[in-house]
């Protein structure tokens, strides 16, 4: 009888540390856990700046970020690099959620405002609140455009432009690699 309750308690243990959190690996450089709880966070062990709840602006050197960041989230998120188009993990999804920064986790969009824009990235016509994002001149590469930023690290995202669908006319065109999304069935 003993036997069975231990098994039968070691199951239940497996199974509530199943269903409360899901993990993934986040790099091969840092081999860093990011834990998607059901109270709608993301933990990522490696980087004491992330946080899905704080709004605390941000000012971390260079050096810290690169310490924290996995190669592909610093290069794009620190030194405004883009990632190859249609390659992007957010570019085709309509899964409904919360898409987040993926340098501090600061929450930027919500999926209803996502769509189709057929510009290879993930595109959006509008940001989760007038925080969330905030905007630079860019004259890189011979244009002129609007950088977009997260309104908390100051971390590229990718663009703006004003091309976007009727209700705004804007499309927040965004690297997939900058961004975290945590689906509504994780709530």
């Amino acid at each position: 009888m003993k036997k069975i309750n231990l098994k039968l308690g070691a199951l239940l243990l497996f199974s509530i540390l199943f269903l409360t959190s899901f993990t993934r690996l986040e790099s091969k450089k840092t081999k860093a856990i990011d834990v998607y709880s059901l109270n709608d966070t993301i933990t990522k062990t490696n980087n004491p700046y992330y946080s899905n709840t704080s709004i605390k602006k941000l000012k971390i050197s260079d050096a810290e970020w690169k310490k924290v960041l996995p190669d592909g989230v610093y290069a794009v998120s620190r030194h405004a690099d883009t990632e190859r188009p249609f390659k992007g993990k957010y570019c085709d999804t309509d899964e409904k959620g919360t898409y987040y920064c993926a340098a501090c986790g600061f929450k930027l969009f919500r999926s209803e405002a996502k769509f189709s824009s057929q510009c290879d990235w993930p595109s959006f016509f509008e940001q989760a609140n007038s925080k969330s994002v905030v905007y630079k001149n860019d004259n890189s590469h011979g244009m002129e455009r609007t950088e977009a930023l997260c309104g908390r690290c100051d971390g590229h995202l990718g663009h703006l432009f004003n091309d976007g669908l009727e209700l705004t006319g804007k499309r927040y065109c965004m690297n997939s690699i900058a961004l975290d999304f945590i689906p509504d069935n994780k709530k």
